[in-house]
């Protein structure tokens, strides 16, 4: 559910002075389908993910965005399924973990400010059909991911402990406050 903020939302976007990347402040949803299973994107990065494998460079990603002027997190969050997997009238949980430092496999270089909110859909119908306009980055697909898949899986999923975080929510936990997460290192 969407709660009115008691506080004025942080700007969308902001520079940070020169050489830094600028500030943007990102909702997205953990989206949960009735089997437990977790929405997630595939992205094209725009440099290897791993210099010793430059042919690497595909990663997953939940759907979300940045905040527009005067949105909530919250809101922000409504607006973004409904512009990524056609969903306008989801229930926007709590917010379960942040994610805050630099970001560099989108193509414009961000010091990302995230915040991350549980979503429970009624089944695992969703679409993506105008996903890829909606993004600066090349999409490369969608996939439900069983909580054995993300947990097993070898590709490049962010943020770190994504998987940790999804089994705890599925399990019926909720983090409070909410977890920090991390980038993951190369």
């Amino acid at each position: 559910m969407i709660r009115p903020s008691s506080t004025q939302p942080p700007e969308p976007e902001s520079s940070q002075g020169s050489g830094a990347p600028p500030l943007r402040h990102v909702a997205r949803a953990l989206v949960f389908d009735p089997q437990d299973r977790l929405l997630l994107i595939a992205y094209e990065a725009q440099r290897p993910i791993d210099p010793s494998r430059p042919e690497e460079r595909t990663f997953w990603f939940m759907p979300g965005g940045g905040l527009e002027p005067g949105e909530s997190h919250a809101q922000a969050c409504l607006r973004e399924l409904g512009e990524e997997i056609g969903v306008f009238d989801a229930e926007i949980g709590p917010q379960v973990a942040a994610c805050d430092g630099p970001f560099f496999l989108f193509p414009k270089p961000r010091d990302a400010r995230e915040r991350y909110f549980v979503v429970r859909l009624p089944s695992d119908e969703v679409d993506t059909s105008r996903l890829a306009e909606t993004e600066d980055s090349t999409v490369l697909g969608t996939r439900w991911w069983t909580l054995d898949e993300l947990e097993a899986s070898g590709e490049r999923i962010e943020p770190a402990g994504l998987a940790r975080l999804a089994r705890r929510i599925a399990s019926g936990e909720r983090p409070e406050p909410p977890v920090t997460l991390t980038w993951h290192q190369v």
